[in-house]
């Protein structure tokens, strides 16, 4: 434990309003001595790592046994993977909200991972059972003579893959957050706590990642789907039991409702009062005297008086203006929001063509008896260069950008960040395009890519907003697999299918990528005019926690420590 007594309380969020008191399983105060700390914090870890196990090992190596034994085509198959990843993502931040105003995260959690428990069991019996794969290809046939799989034999396979996407969004949506409930970020011991929680949270579901790219694609392809999918389902059943074994342990907040409702709230304010004059006393507006955001206009509609003032006490108060500004600086992040869709349409590609690619591929190790390497397992390359970037992203360029730009504590700003990941990933395209492998320029721009965007989306966002902007942070990754769908079937009914063919070696894949390539150029232009126009928000960093850090840290560099505090206090709404 971390800490030696005491109760865990609530804290001011710095916009008037209390976080809630901290409770335990039974409704109580939360007593610091036997809740929470690094051994409830392991046991939720427990049920992310699950998570990757099971959506790694599936979407990784699903293109292959579409296009191998259900004999789907190429663009199907990757239309199959990308939807589906589409779909989790945005469930993901559907899950957060339903956390956020009902459910709570415990029973998200709970109920999540029994979901994904589900769907990984019906996914290992959709490809173990004979009757839900077309007969095998008659050797030496062409592939255009082999039977697909019929729409019965793939239903059972859809509800699957659904239900994982159902049961994964959930988990990813609130494990990190149920996680970081058991420090207390205002506490100094607690508060450093919380910082490491996240350095090794990643790094467990980064080998979570890793395991499933190598020994579940290994399974998969040399024992059997059945047993690889079978073995993500006890991974994910054993995490279950032991996190629900540590229900004592955890420490609970109540569910504070979701921003989606303020947000509706605002905008059918906005519509209502569409007609009405702006006061010429800013006074007028509802909360004025209490607002914490700056940056105020007229452009308020959402909280004027009229109805929901005081002289109408039977009708429910209206927005306030804090309100009403909170709604408009997630409106401002929308622009930059649009044009990181096509960074994850690139990135698509990693688990759709060129797995594809992979497979014609002579992937021999010692020899053409030797070890062969699963064309699954090909996205390896991506994790392990990402964790690379990531290294020298924080001890090699934001040195070296801190020097150049003269800025003492990030050296670089998010969207510089975001910007540049644009960039390198654009650039895979055209090393795609040229000799048909991207692997390097693809990690890079998604080391930069991400940690860019989600700072931004993050540090952009009203305080009381930050879970909903991280969700919206998640729905670029969810629209760029569906524009990568969307493209896909595009191209193919503009060029009768003669750049994916199902002999990729017969198709143009090439211009393919270059097409994302001109695309990517494109919209890193329109990025750059919206990013000139943003103007950053200011931030106040919460002075307690800022000195518990440096007391901690024993006279750390300053900047150090505020970064250190930033994702403390914003590791409640990062989902990995």
């Amino acid at each position: 434990m971390v800490s030696t007594g005491g109760f865990v309380g609530g804290h001011d969020d710095g916009n008037g309003a209390d976080d809630g008191l901290v409770l335990d399983f039974r409704g109580n105060p939360a007593d610091k001595s036997r809740t929470g700390g690094w051994l409830a914090a392991a046991l939720i870890t427990g049920t992310e790592l699950a998570e990757r196990v099971a959506v790694m090992g599936v979407a990784t190596n699903l293109v292959t046994y579409l296009a191998g034994p259900l004999h789907l085509s190429n663009a199907k198959s990757a239309n199959i993977v990308t939807n589906f990843m589409g779909t989790l993502n945005l469930l993901a931040f559907l899950g957060g909200s339903l956390a956020d105003a009902k459910l709570g995260r415990y029973l998200t959690v709970v109920s999540s991972a029994t979901i994904s428990t589900m769907g990984l069991s019906l996914l290992a019996a959709s490809t173990a059972i004979p009757s839900m794969r077309p007969p095998p290809c008659t050797p030496g046939a062409a592939s255009s003579e082999c039977v697909a799989a019929s729409g019965g034999q793939m239903a059972l396979m859809y509800v699957a893959l659904y239900t994982i996407a159902a049961g994964a969004g959930g988990l990813k949506a609130t494990v990190s957050g149920l996680g970081t409930d058991q420090f207390d970020g205002w506490d100094p011991r607690e508060g450093r706590a919380e910082v490491n929680f996240f350095s090794r949270f990643y790094f467990w579901i980064s080998l979570g990642s890793l395991f499933a790219t190598t020994v579940l694609v290994y399974v998969q392809d040399n024992v059997g789907r059945g047993w690889g999918y079978g073995v993500s389902a006890a991974v994910m059943v054993a995490a279950t039991a032991v996190f629900v074994a540590g229900t004592s342990r955890y420490r609970y907040r109540r569910p504070q409702g979701s921003p989606l409702t303020v947000i509706g709230r605002v905008l059918w304010a906005a519509w209502r009062n569409r007609k009405l004059p702006c006061p010429a006393d800013p006074s007028e507006l509802r909360g004025f005297h209490k607002a914490k955001v700056s940056g105020q206009s007229c452009n308020n509609r959402g909280c004027k008086p009229g109805v929901g003032d005081s002289e109408q006490p039977t009708v429910p108060a209206g927005p306030t203006l804090t309100e009403v500004e909170e709604v408009k600086m997630v409106a401002k992040l929308l622009p930059i929001w649009s044009t990181c869709i096509l960074f994850w349409t690139v990135y698509s590609q990693m688990n759709t063509f060129t797995i594809e690619q992979a497979t014609r591929m002579d992937r021999h190790i010692g020899g053409g008896g030797g070890f062969v390497v699963p064309a699954g397992s090909m996205p390896v390359f991506l994790f392990l260069a990402i964790l690379l970037f990531t290294s020298l992203n924080q001890h090699v360029v934001v040195p070296l950008a801190r020097r150049v730009t003269g800025r003492r504590r990030e050296g670089m700003t998010s969207l510089e960040r975001v910007g540049l990941g644009l960039v390198l990933s654009t650039l895979s395209m055209v090393v795609s395009a040229l000799v048909e492998k991207k692997r390097c320029d693809a990690s890079s721009g998604e080391a930069f890519g991400y940690v860019g965007q989600l700072e931004f989306f993050i540090r952009e966002a009203p305080e009381r907003m930050k879970s909903m902007s991280t969700g919206l942070f998640l729905t670029t990754l969810s629209m760029g697999f569906y524009l990568s769908s969307a493209l896909v079937g595009a191209v193919g009914a503009a060029t009768g299918g003669a750049w994916v063919r199902d002999n990729l070696d017969e198709g143009r894949l090439d211009l393919f990528y270059w097409m994302l390539a001109v695309f990517g150029v494109l919209n890193f232009v329109v990025f750059l005019w919206f990013s000139s126009r943003h103007e950053y928000s200011k931030r106040e960093a919460p002075a307690a926690a800022a000195t518990a850090a440096v007391e901690l840290t024993g006279g750390q560099q300053e900047d150090d420590d505020e970064e250190a505090v930033k994702v403390a206090v914003a590791v409640n709404m990062i989902d990995v």
